[in-house]
């Protein structure tokens, strides 16, 4: 890359290396009845599409990366928010009731104590 850049620009391209690492080089994650195309950065479930906000596609898509592993509220916090936010806040818990709301209330699960994941393993067409 060239200076000067944008950090987003960045961050992409670091996520999609760390994809392509974790067996991830397809450019389409399935996990369950959700699927990621990270080519257009659309999301569908159940081969709908599903319109989200900024944040909720930030939180959706770190989980579907992030599948199986369980992820705490605080790594949530520290990568998908903004640092200037307070930790105690409920912003996490708004936006997994959201997207709970638009995807399936099973989409999501919580695990008591450890944080969210989202069911079923990733697999690739």
């Amino acid at each position: 890359m060239t200076k000067p850049f944008e950090t987003a620009e960045v961050l992409l391209r670091l996520r999609a290396l760390v994809r392509r690492s974790h067996g991830h080089a397809h450019p389409v994650i399935t996990v369950g009845d959700l699927t990621l195309d990270t080519h257009t950065g659309r999301f569908t479930y159940l081969g709908m599409p599903v319109s989200l906000s900024a944040q909720e596609f930030r939180l959706l898509s770190y989980l579907i990366h992030a599948a199986p592993r369980i992820v705490s509220r605080t790594e949530l916090s520290e990568h998908v928010y903004d640092q200037d936010q307070e930790p105690d806040s409920n912003v996490i818990d708004v936006q997994i009731s959201r997207l709970r709301k638009k995807l399936d209330s099973d989409s999501i699960r919580t695990v008591r104590g450890q944080g969210y994941c989202l069911p079923g393993h990733p697999t690739a067409p």
